[in-house]
């Protein structure tokens, strides 16, 4: 096919896509595999239809499957067994009550590395608005503060998502992701929490009275509710960690190596939460396991989806066509960032933005000078940035904070949006600025 008759069809079909999934409400997985059929109808040969999306779909599933399963049963242990509380109340002790704001940002922050940010912030909303009611702090800064830390991390850290399947589809270190992104992260949250305080100070309070959060019956102690957070992040720093200062040929690199892989190294935080079952039931442990497993399934159909879609891209040649077209653009890792942030911005989801970006932008990396392992980390992270941008009314995130922090629209889009703004902007410039330095 000449030049024209593919690119035509692939923008097509991301338009196709961004209409299905904001205003058709369609769901993700059947907008995704239904734009992806279409797409290779009329570009691939009829016999490698089918063959293309299913490799699409069990490549992307066999990279990324057990990362997300092991993660989401990390977050569905913390919240059943109290320690997403615990967490809560133990920085809270450290803060101060009058410090609530930074309480419950540092417990986003912790709790978000394995949970996703939707549901972290449903599971910590009642402790939310206790502190709100107890400190005396208006709703709005309480919830943005909670949202932009969990948000942040959604965005750029596996085992999320959208980072997790760009990191499948595009070859990048997970490791390197993981310890990278979380060196952006600190600081791009700390600037999302002082935007936060600055654009609630001339907003309505909202609701400050309520009932305060009762505790679970069983609370556990501190460090055994960190631990499950710690240990994977731990290992797989340190198998990156290992890789760069090149002993990763050693016995304690080669072990590293194993253990850090982040399967292996999420499937030890699931083993290290086990310790706060202590008390529950057979029936009850089951339960919870069951329900981690049930959480993580639409997570992984969408997330496979994307990369059947991804793989008829690539299949196509588009990557290749727009790669020599804007080679001589020198556009760098502003290519993966701005796609990433109009994709986001136009049909709401971090995931579908990431997915998207990734298939796009992999047949590009040579001719964006990113064509190497630090490269595609670095490339990562501007997708990850860019899918902070912009979250607004056609987010579902941004309506779980509304509707569960009892917010105005006007209120959430003042503070909440805008900061997405700002900490996607702030992630970038900290990617731009990790690239002159690897």
């Amino acid at each position: 096919m000449n030049q024209t008759s593919v690119i035509l069809p692939v923008v097509l079909g991301i338009v196709l896509i961004v209409l299905l999934t904001s205003k058709v409400k369609l769901n993700a997985f059947f907008a995704l595999t239904l734009t992806a059929l279409a797409l290779a109808a009329v570009t691939l040969p009829p016999g490698e239809i089918v063959g293309t999306l299913k490799t699409g779909f069990g490549n992307t599933l066999g990279a990324i499957g057990l990362i997300i399963l092991f993660g989401t049963t990390i977050g569905v242990l913390l919240d059943r067994t109290g320690a997403a509380w615990a967490l809560a109340h133990s920085v809270l002790r450290l803060t101060g009550r009058e410090k609530a704001p930074r309480a419950i940002s540092i417990t986003g922050f912790l709790a978000g590395l394995p949970i996703f940010c939707d549901s972290g912030f449903i599971i910590l909303s009642s402790l939310n608005k206790s502190l709100a009611a107890s400190s005396g702090t208006a709703m709005v800064r309480m919830a943005a503060s909670l949202a932009i830390s969990l948000y942040t991390l959604h965005c750029l850290i596996p085992p999320h998502p959208g980072i997790t399947a760009a990191a499948g589809i595009m070859g990048g270190s997970i490791g390197k992701v993981v310890l990278f992104g979380t060196l952006i992260a600190i600081p791009t949250t700390l600037v999302g929490y002082v935007w936060v305080k600055l654009m609630s100070g001339s907003t309505a309070a909202g609701p400050m009275n309520g009932e305060p959060a009762r505790a679970p019956a069983k609370v556990p102690g501190t460090i055994a509710s960190l631990l499950p957070i710690l240990a994977p992040l731990v290992l797989i720093s340190a198998n990156s960690s290992a890789s760069l200062l090149g002993i990763d040929s050693s016995p304690v690199g080669a072990a590293l190596k194993i253990a850090g892989d982040p399967v292996i190294a999420l499937l030890i935080g699931v083993v290290v939460a086990l310790p706060l079952l202590r008390g529950s039931g057979f029936q009850q442990a089951n339960e919870m396991l069951v329900e981690a497993v049930e959480k993580a399934g639409p997570i992984l159909i969408i997330t496979a989806a994307g990369g059947a879609f991804g793989a008829v891209i690539r299949a196509t040649g588009f990557g290749e066509q727009v790669s020599n077209a804007v080679a001589s653009w020198k556009l760098g890792l502003l290519l993966p960032f701005a796609l990433a942030a109009i994709l986001k911005t136009g049909q709401g989801s971090s995931t579908v933005a990431a997915l998207t970006t990734a298939s796009i932008v992999t047949p590009m990396l040579a001719a964006l000078g990113l064509d190497s392992e630090n490269g595609r980390v670095l490339a990562l992270l501007a997708i990850g940035s860019g899918s902070m941008m912009v979250s607004h009314a056609n987010d579902s995130y941004f309506w779980v904070i509304s509707k569960f922090s009892d917010l105005s629209v006007q209120a959430t889009l003042k503070v909440y949006s805008t900061a997405t703004i700002v900490i996607s902007l702030c992630s970038f410039l900290l990617t731009w600025t990790l690239s002159l330095i690897l």
